[in-house]
């Protein structure tokens, strides 16, 4: 029996010995672009046209349609940060990838919870739900954060334009907080996360404050 060798060289080793060229960040986005704009276009589709031709049949339409400006705005700025936090990457390792891909997997299940709250939009299990799916991307988007700061280092660009993060850890407290409201008073926590929504709204522009000091 012939017994094959093992690859002498695995991909990661190669790329220490040089044999293998650093994976560079632009696939990556471009991934993470395409599966953001699927992610809208799922959401949109899901908006289907009132049954009758009055206002009152527009107005029964007005929670789901409320609910997916909402899931849009969040869609928009994960994207938005996404794309001011990769401006400070040159080249990507295997963790940043599956840590990206761990956040495209709970950004993609933005549809589904928008869906579901938005047709139920006074019951509390699908309030809670699209909360849940909320943490859970702002976790993720923590993880990613912290695994291109370990593969920039500790005085990376992105390590100094993050510092404190102050709305970084407030969002997942607010939302672990509006999950509980949702059993307890559902427009509570539909009020939070629309809160967290406005405080990301506001621009932040310590990455480019960085770049700017870089420049001068």
């Amino acid at each position: 029996m012939v017994i094959l060798p093992a690859p002498e060289f695995p991909f990661a080793r190669a790329r220490i010995l040089g044999i293998l060229p650093p994976m560079e960040k632009n696939r990556l986005e471009a991934f993470s672009d395409g599966v953001i704009a699927i992610i809208i276009t799922i959401m949109v589709l899901e908006l289907h046209a009132p049954d009758g031709t009055t206002l009152a049949a527009l107005q029964e339409k007005l929670p789901v349609f409320l609910n997916y400006i909402l899931s849009f705005i969040y869609v928009g700025i994960y994207w938005n940060n996404h794309h001011h936090m990769l401006h400070t990457v040159k080249r990507v390792s295997g963790g940043v990838l599956w840590a990206n891909l761990h956040l495209l997997f709970w950004l993609s299940l933005f549809p589904f919870a928008t869906a579901w709250m938005g047709g139920h939009h006074r019951a509390a299990t699908p309030t809670a739900a699209y909360g849940c799916v909320l943490l859970m991307a702002a976790v993720a988007y923590w993880i990613l954060q912290q695994a291109i700061i370990a593969r920039e280092g500790r005085g990376s660009l992105l390590a100094r334009a993050v510092g404190g993060d102050w709305k970084g850890k407030l969002s997942p407290l607010l939302y672990f907080t509006a999950i509980l409201l949702a059993f307890v008073q559902v427009w509570l926590a539909d009020s939070l996360y629309i809160l967290v929504a406005l405080l990301w709204l506001v621009p932040d522009r310590r990455i480019e404050k960085i770049f700017e000091g870089k420049e001068d």
